[in-house]
């Protein structure tokens, strides 16, 4: 029987989206073929405090558990970062018959969202340590995660974007006056305040009038400092998903159906509660000249940020005019179960067990494409 590959999925993280790490480890560590593969559970606390597998099993859920704990999966011990990249850095230490045994693994699977994880620096790290792993490199989950860069790489591709600006935090409390009248002449009201660096809609408001404004700014400065302010566009939220290293596909695109008037911001809670107020179809009810659009420009986008492995790219169609623009691109979007990523791809004719399976392949074609590139003379 050939070896499994051993699979470290690193999850949780210090970022406001810790939970939605969680539950996209969940979906992974249930989803993937155990007989193809050994899983060995990474997680980083709130705090940045790395855990060895034990521990981090406990953070899961208790069937998670008990499927980690069955056969060959069940780990004790720490894991080490080493900067050696002759060991293949990311190496799990446990013990076996009361001695120390300590293992590298094969390929890593980010399960992280947000800041420190989804934004280059979790894929600096592992390219130090000259370990495959699952996902964009370090150019394209920086650009992808600020949503201000992103979109300034959007519109060099020519590709069509919303109206927005955007300011620091230090200035905002300098003068607040001041960031006031430049948004309401610049992009005027009603609008949405976001934190440049972040996502799943955490941090994000719907302002309407100077009052709100003035409250979406504080709280979107509590998580970053940046902060974008995007014109509100009355449009169908559309995704598509993206997998693929230098040619990548499109999936079938799919969309947020809104059932009621109140729910009409798709915040955290619509994305990842079962409200009753929202839905994701897919594929979404378009045309097929549109599907094709918006499949063509989502590779576009992904690969103005030059992108690999995975991304979900949104859009906005625009109810009255029908003109389409890109929101942004998510280098490491949602697994859960309720996540759009994974339905798309579904929908597209690719189980999920099967797409973990591309994205670990894609993973280790990545990492053999670099070890092409001399380093020195």
């Amino acid at each position: 029987m050939p070896k499994k590959l051993r699979v470290g999925i690193i999850f949780g993280g210090r970022s406001g989206e810790h939970e939605v790490s969680i539950r996209s480890a969940q979906a992974i560590i249930e989803a993937i073929n155990p007989k193809k593969f050994e899983v060995v559970p990474v997680a980083i606390t709130k705090e940045g405090k790395w855990l060895g597998p034990s521990q981090s099993t406990q953070l899961l859920p208790e069937n998670i558990r008990g499927l980690l704990a069955s056969g060959t999966n069940e780990q004790t011990g720490d894991v080490a970062l080493l900067g050696d990249p002759s060991h293949k850095g990311l190496i799990a230490i446990h013990k076996d018959n009361s001695s120390t045994v300590a293992e590298k693994l094969d390929v890593v699977f980010p399960a992280l969202h947000g800041p420190f994880g989804e934004d280059g620096t979790l894929q600096g790290l592992l390219e130090m340590a000259d370990v495959p792993y699952v996902g964009c490199g370090v150019l394209a989950s920086s650009c992808g995660m600020d949503k201000v860069t992103m979109k300034s790489l959007f519109a060099q591709a020519g590709l069509p974007i919303c109206k927005h600006t955007w300011f620091l935090r230090s200035q905002w409390r300098a003068n607040p006056d001041k960031i006031l009248r430049k948004v309401q002449s610049e992009i005027g009201l009603p609008c949405f305040v976001k934190p440049a660096n972040l996502g799943s809609s955490v941090g994000v408001s719907r302002a309407k009038d100077k009052k709100t404004l003035s409250d979406a700014i504080d709280l979107a400065a509590e998580y970053d400092r940046k902060i974008i302010v995007e014109e509100e566009v009355v449009a169908r939220e559309i995704e598509c998903a993206i997998l693929g290293n230098d040619e990548p596909r499109a999936s079938l695109p799919g969309e947020y159906v809104i059932y009621e008037e109140s729910a009409r911001f798709l915040d955290y809670t619509e994305k990842y509660a079962s409200t009753g107020r929202v839905s994701f179809v897919v594929p979404a009810p378009l045309s097929k000249s549109l599907t094709g659009k918006i499949q063509r420009m989502a590779i576009q986008a992904f690969q103005a940020v030059d992108g690999s492995g995975l991304a979900r790219v949104d859009f906005f169609l625009d109810r009255k005019s029908g003109e389409l623009v890109i929101n942004e691109l998510n280098t490491l979007p949602g697994l859960t179960e309720v996540s759009g990523y994974p339905k798309m791809w579904q929908a597209s004719g690719l189980s999920f067990q099967k797409l973990l399976e591309e994205l670990i392949e894609l993973a280790f074609e990545r990492h053999k494409e670099k070890l092409l590139t001399k380093t020195s003379r």
